[in-house]
């Protein structure tokens, strides 16, 4: 039994079934049973693998598209390079190795990773010491300047609630108690003024996704590159809008039960990147671009070839997977979609649609 099962039996017995949003919360960030405070989640020895441990191919090429930002944006002379949820810091290493090749531009940034994870902010300082990181718990901390950011697989961890539609009303999905388990459970018919929007596009028995923090979030950072100029990547797996259940759990690089294990898995859910698109003004918005498009206009297989000729055998085997991997429409080429911010009157970021 999952050390965080019977705090949320106590929670639930004492104010009744909680959103999927707050169970969410608990299971990801609970300070002492949290899945995201205890323990560093990627990797073989982890429970699931992002493409920067893919790769080094793909931190390197974010890294130079945002230099390519920045030196469309007249080389701003100190910026904030930033970085939510930075992993193990293997993206951010790798962007600012390729980065390293800029004249100018490390001397003008200044690093800052939004983490929440102190298993993982150890990780990050093993990396990424040499060049000062500043850490923070929330955006709303980052220095107000122009701002140049990458959000990779971050927006899906965030807390979604869940609403079914019923005639012209919502029930909304919660997280009760049952016959000694967890289990789901929906709400009385009730408005949602947030949902009236999606009365238009939905049908009875239809599940839409909110996700309130995201928006919340693109908003804040699209009022900085607005105001300061600079870029942003926010490179996830989702869709233009939301219907249906995405909510999902993976333990040990397989599928669980959301309701398995809290704690004890990673929860995410699918990225509604339309509402993150209308959350950003008035920065400007790309075009959504699907990850194996966006890295094959930036170079990935030029850079993949560079790579390969000093490799033989197992690695060079390794190498072509990896590729494959991250590029092929049917792995995470199609799956994985970026989406760019940027400033008003400036270029739109490389590799992405206008």
């Amino acid at each position: 039994m999952s050390a965080l099962l019977p705090l949320l039996q106590a929670r639930i017995a004492a104010e009744g079934p909680m959103t999927v949003a707050e169970y969410m919360t608990w299971c990801l960030l609970h300070p002492q049973h949290g899945y995201y405070t205890t323990r560093d989640p990627l990797g073989a020895k982890g429970d699931f693998t992002t493409a920067p441990e893919i790769s080094q191919m793909f931190g390197e090429l974010l890294g130079l598209a945002l230099a390519q930002s920045w030196l469309d944006q007249g080389r701003p002379a100190r910026f904030v390079l930033a970085e939510l949820g930075p992993g193990r810091g293997t993206l951010m290493a790798d962007a600012l190795r390729a980065m390293r090749g800029v004249p100018g531009l490390l001397d003008a940034a200044e690093l800052h990773l939004v983490e929440a994870s102190p298993a993982l902010r150890a990780e990050q300082a093993a990396r990424l010491g040499d060049h000062a990181p500043v850490w923070h718990d929330s955006l709303a901390d980052l220095p107000e300047a122009p701002l140049f950011l990458i959000a990779n697989e971050f927006f899906d961890a965030l807390p979604v609630r869940q609403f079914l539609r019923d005639g012209n009303g919502w029930r909304e999905r919660v997280v009760g108690w049952h016959e000694g388990a967890l289990s789901f459970g929906l709400t009385d018919i009730a408005p949602q003024a947030a949902l009236e929007h999606r009365l238009a596009g939905t049908q009875q028995g239809d599940l839409v996704e909110t996700c309130a923090p995201a928006e919340a979030l693109t908003q804040e950072i699209g009022r900085r590159i607005a105001a300061h100029g600079g870029a942003a990547l926010l490179v996830d797996y989702g869709s233009w809008g939301s219907l249906g259940d995405t909510l999902q759990a993976v333990r040990a690089h397989q599928k669980a039960g959301p309701l398995d294990t809290p704690g004890d898995a990673d929860l995410t859910a699918h990225v509604d990147f339309r509402a993150l698109a209308a959350a950003a003004a008035p920065a400007q918005v790309s075009g959504l671009t699907a990850q194996g498009v966006f890295l094959e206009r930036l170079g990935i297989t030029e850079r993949a070839r560079a790579l390969a000729a000093e490799l033989t055998g197992a690695a060079l085997d390794t190498h072509i997977r990896a590729h494959r991997r991250l590029t092929h429409p049917a792995e995470m080429g199609s799956l994985f979609k970026v989406l760019g911010l940027y400033g008003p009157g400036t270029a739109t970021p490389p590799g992405l649609d206008a």
